[in-house]
This record gives C-alpha cells, sequence and structure tokens, in this order.
C-alpha cells in the first residue's frame, strides 16, 4: 500500500489512500521540525530526521511503518576537526536521505558534507575526499549560514556513480563511491554574483538536482536564477524557459520517461510568492522544448505558498504527484498535475513529501 509522508515545522504526518481520498492515518514527533523523511523500499525501514534548534539533529528509525519510532545514530563530523583548540565543524541540519543500491544509505547536511551508513543508521562515516575538496573555500549558503547538501543521485545502473549539488556549490559527479570529484555546473549562471564570477560553476547556487531512473546520464536542475537540464551527466547544461517563472526550489523528473518533469514556479528573492497569487505546476513532456502551465484545483486568488525543494514528489508510477506549501497546504493528483486535488490546507509549513510503500 502506498503512503505519502509529510515532514513539516511541527511534526511528521503519515498519509494512507482511503475511499474519499488521501488521509491522516498516523503521526509523529508533534511540535519538533522534520526537516528530512526516507522509506527504504529493501527493507521497508522508514527514516526521519528531526532538527532541535540548540540540541541539534537527531535521526529515528520505524519498522512498523512508522506506528513506533527508535533514535538511530545521527552524522557527525569528526572530534579532532577542530585546530589549536577551537571547535570544529558540527551538522546543524540533516537535509537530504537517499539509499544506495549496493545495501547503503546516504545523508547530506549542512554543511556541506556526505555521509554513508552501510548499518541501516547505526554509524555514519563521513567521505572524507568530499569534505576536503579545495574548492570548498568558495561555498557560501544559499539562505542558510553554511552551504547545504542537499540532492544525493544514485545512478541506478552502479551504485559507485554519485552525483550530488550544494548550494551554493554547484553539481559534483564522483564515479568511484565518492572518492574522486568532478565539478559538473558548466553552463549555470550564478545571477547575484559579480559579472566577472557568473559562469563559475563553483558557485552555483542549485536548489535542486534529480535524475531520471531509466536513463542516468539525464539530469534537472532548478536553480536560484533558472532551470536547467543535461543529457551529459552534468558536462553541459542548457537553460529551460519555464512559466510563468524559471525560479522555484522543487524539480521532479518521470519514473521512466527522462523528458518528461515538474516544476513549482514562484517570485524570486526577497519575495518567494507564487507568481500573480497564483499556485500552478509546469509540466514538460518534451525535455523543456515546450511547457504546459497546470492549475485544475490549485488556487488562483491571493494564494502565497512557496513550495521547497523537497516538499515535491512523484510515485512509481509517474501519475500519483504530491506537493505540500510553506503555509500547510497539501496536494495530490492522480493523472500526471491534470487535475489537483487538495488534501489538507491547515498541516504545519511543510519541508519535504515523499511516497513510500
Amino acid at each position: 500500500m502506498s503512503v505519502i509522508l509529510v515532514g513539516t515545522r511541527k511534526g511528521l504526518f503519515v498519509l494512507e489512500p482511503s475511499a474519499a481520498g488521501w488521509r491522516i492515518a498516523r503521526t509523529a514527533f508533534l511540535g519538533d521540525p522534520v526537516t528530512m523523511v526516507l522509506t527504504d523500499a529493501r527493507d521497508g525501514r522508514w527514516y526521519a530526521a528531526l532538527e532541535h534548534g540548540h540540541f541539534g539533529p537527531k535521526v529515528h528509525a520505524s519498522d512498523d511503518r512508522g506506528v513506533t519510532w527508535t533514535e538511530v545514530a545521527t552524522p557527525s563530523f569528526p572530534a579532532e576537526e577542530g585546530e589549536d583548540g577551537a571547535k570544529g565543524p558540527s551538522v546543524s541540519s540533516i537535509w537530504s536521505m537517499e539509499t544506495a543500491s549496493d545495501g547503503g544509505l546516504w545523508c547530506g547536511t549542512i554543511p556541506a558534507a556526505l555521509f554513508r551508513s552501510d548499518d541501516q543508521g547505526a554509524s555514519w562515516q563521513r567521505l572524507a575526499p568530499f569534505w576536503e575538496l579545495p574548492q570548498r573555500a568558495q561555498w557560501f549558503g544559499g539562505g542558510k549560514d553554511d552551504a547545504g547538501l542537499h540532492s544525493i543521485c544514485v545512478d541506478p545502473t552502479d551504485p559507485r556513480h554519485l552525483a550530488v549539488a550544494i548550494s551554493s556549490g554547484g553539481v559534483w559527479d564522483s564515479p568511484d563511491d565518492g572518492q574522486t570529484w568532478d565539478l559538473r555546473a558548466d553552463g549555470m549562471i550564478a545571477c547575484y554574483m559579480p559579472p566577472e564570477r557568473q559562469l563559475d560553476p563553483n558557485v552555483q547556487d542549485v536548489h535542486r538536482l534529480v535524475q531520471s531512473p531509466t536513463h542516468p546520464d539525464h539530469l534537472w536542475v532548478q536553480h536560484h536564477c533558472g532551470a536547467w537540464r543535461s543529457t551529459d551527466g552534468g558536462r553541459s547544461w542548457q537553460a529551460l524557459d519555464v512559466p510563468p517563472s524559471a525560479f522555484g526550489f522543487p524539480v521532479v523528473v518521470h519514473p521512466t520517461d527522462p523528458h518528461t518533469a515538474w516544476f513549482v514556479p514562484a517570485v524570486k528573492d526577497q519575495f518567494r510568492i507564487p507568481v500573480d497569487g497564483k499556485v500552478v505546476v509546469a509540466r514538460t513532456r518534451d525535455g523543456g522544448a515546450s511547457f504546459e502551465v497546470l492549475a485544475d484545483g490549485l488556487p488562483q486568488e491571493h494564494a502565497y505558498d512557496l513550495v521547497y525543494r523537497h516538499a515535491l514528489d512523484i510515485d512509481a508510477t509517474g501519475d500519483r504527484l504530491a506537493f505540500g506549501s510553506t503555509t500547510g497546504a497539501l496536494w495530490t493528483t492522480d493523472d500526471g498535475g491534470d487535475h489537483w486535488h487538495e488534501v489538507s490546507a491547515h498541516l504545519p509549513p511543510i519541508y519535504v513529501v515523499r511516497f513510500g510503500a
């Protein structure tokens, strides 16, 4: 049975289908921010990352579909990171979690670090080669104090091949389980930088990176200054004219069709609201050559819902999508976005929406 996990500023909500549509079946961690969720189809285990402010992040796991939860290990930096008695870095937030097809788990954090677990989250190891990249010195936070790693793509044909995205630090590719890295953001433009730095791939504020499950060289990006697509594994990027605005945070790609993707546009910079107060989804079915603006069932007057980078998801059928907003609204569709249905308008601000089984 399919479920939707919704992580919010005030807890986790688990939705299940019913005769009347999706319903909230249970909750967890009410009152606590849930920054990331993951369902592992290999063993049925669920994971939830919490952010406790002064007390830092925590990770919990459930083996009974969210009925009960147990705290597991939290990714952390080695104690010896500090120099000359200075305090070393610490994880302030868990911003991404993905399964590795060879049996492990990947985790991305703020500050931008990559961790791996091979024991269901009982322990985590930080990937030193990524942390020690000399280009890190030029990274900066895109709305956060530190740069963060928010997107992890694991090549379904080769579990050693990874692609990650940093806000703000571009897109990075590794062919060998994170031991070596190649910067792949050529073609993107950082409109917020001085003219001489705008094409620098190392300062690109990528908001979200997704990969086609059936064509791993096909990648899609939502960026602070536009949207891009690559068909060569990120070696080159082509700008997309997404209506009504190329700014936004989330993007998802169809599970079998690499040419079909969905974006949720907004007005950028200090505004961060829907264009003209209308919530819409932009869909392309031809690799970004053209787009449809989908609005049926979505609010079209005085709507000020912003959709965060992890708050849009698609299930394995490619027909069912769900997204949630900063005003606590949640919508679903069963026909690829042609018609949307409001599930709730009263949830806390939504950070992450994820389908699971």
